[in-house]
């Protein structure tokens, strides 16, 4: 009599054991700001001066005292000119100040009033056409940044608007974490590289190895430092021997294919026999055969985290955003590693229920709402580039046109 199997773990069980497992790294180190973009902060950013400086125009023309203009078209004399990187006099009455967007506003002005509302003499006078109110067209020291502000926090993940804010900082240099050393590897016999053999001349049950690639580039825009190990053979010694080799330097092995059940998958028994395999299979589809685990360094204490993908092409797109991103984010002091959920409206019926929660491939249509691709095969990768994004589908349930439904841009998830 066969003993039933349990249950696969939900992609809900499973996420807060994975993510617990991934514990901060400790290094760090300095880099450029130039440099700094997709890193993560090591250091919370504190502003030691404001932002903008001090007041300021938003505008090209004229600085002026409100108390001056309590009607229209009062003319004032200018005495000075106010260009960004200057400083201008004090300001008295009956006076105005031709003065430039970004350009300090002089003692004694309250108001700015914008060239389009004046009108410039031939004498050196302007007569102001409206009256202004006190505050006018003028950025206020520290409306941007207050000196002593918390202004990115330790765990930030840095793009260009971070870059941007840092160096209005005056920050050249700035603390992150060093990046995860990832080794990847797949495993297949049938695996080919393209540029070794032609199309024409592939061996029957040949296949390129586009998980390489996509999966490589995936790791690199999550900040990793790679250690490609290429291919290794169907064999249970080459995987032990890959895993082992592996484990020394880096801190995530992650590998492509393998880790079915089948007689020439040695990916789940070389993982027990050198470490240990903590989660092995999910209720999600694509990408179902996923596994989780540690391979100890040598004689040690200490392990490297383990991460076994899928095959089928698809599946391990899906899962390494699904499972692999948060995880290494997490890894650089990331808290926040939840992909951006969208409420969007299907154009499409989708009758047939599933076991399993769907990550169905779908693109934003001109009309607002989503279209599905036809093709949901783990194995078909056009789906992936063809769409957008991906709608995150519970377990069950069906969708009727006109359902609203959870979509993750690919997008958000790979920014």
């Amino acid at each position: 009599m066969n003993t039933p199997r349990p249950p696969l773990m939900t992609l809900d069980e499973a996420l807060p054991g994975l993510l617990f497992r991934a514990e901060t790294l400790p290094l760090t180190e300095w880099v450029d700001t130039f440099a700094a973009d997709g890193r993560v902060l090591a250091e919370d950013l504190v502003a030691e001066l404001q932002v903008p400086p001090q007041d300021n125009s938003s505008m090209d023309g004229y600085a002026v005292r409100c108390a001056d203009l309590a009607q229209a078209d009062v003319v004032l004399q200018v005495t000075q000119r106010i260009p960004a990187g200057s400083h201008g006099l004090v300001l008295h009455a009956g006076q105005a100040a031709r003065i430039f967007t970004g350009a300090p506003i002089p003692p004694g002005a309250d108001a700015v009033v914008m060239q389009e509302d004046a009108q410039a003499l031939d004498d050196g006078r302007v007569q102001i056409k409206g009256v202004p109110t006190v505050g006018q067209w003028i950025r206020r020291s520290g409306e941007d940044i207050t000196r002593g502000s918390t202004v990115l926090s330790k765990g930030t993940r840095l793009g260009p608007a971070e870059l941007g804010l840092a160096a209005s900082l005056g920050r050249d240099r700035l603390q992150v974490r060093a990046k995860p050393r990832v080794a990847l590897f797949s495993t297949g016999d049938e695996l080919v590289m393209p540029g070794t053999v032609a199309p024409a001349d592939m061996p029957p049950g040949a296949i390129y190895n586009s998980n390489r690639f996509f999966l490589r580039a995936l790791l690199q825009r999550m900040g990793c430092q790679v250690t490609d190990l290429g291919i290794v053979p169907d064999r249970r010694e080459a995987t032990l021997d890959a895993l082992a080799d592996a484990a020394r330097d880096h801190d995530l092995i992650l590998t492509s294919g393998g880790v079915s059940v089948g007689e020439e998958d040695h990916i789940k028994p070389a993982v027990e026999a050198l470490g240990e395999l903590h989660l092995w299979s999910l209720a999600i589809k694509p990408g179902k055969p996923f596994a989780l685990g540690s391979i100890r360094r040598g004689g040690g204490s200490q392990s490297a985290h383990f991460m076994g993908l899928p095959g089928n092409p698809v599946s391990s797109f899906v899962t390494f955003l699904l499972l692999v991103r948060p995880f290494l984010l997490r890894l650089q002091g990331v808290e926040q590693v939840e992909p951006v959920l969208q409420s969007l409206r299907a154009d499409f019926d989708l009758p047939k229920p599933d076991r399993r929660r769907e990550f169905l491939r779908a693109r934003r249509n001109a009309q607002g709402g989503l279209d599905l691709f036809p093709n949901q095969s783990s194995g078909v990768l056009t789906s992936v580039v063809w769409g957008d994004g991906v709608i995150d589908h519970p377990a069950g349930s069906t969708i009727r046109r006109g359902d609203m439904v959870q979509f993750i841009s690919f997008a958000d998830w790979l920014s």
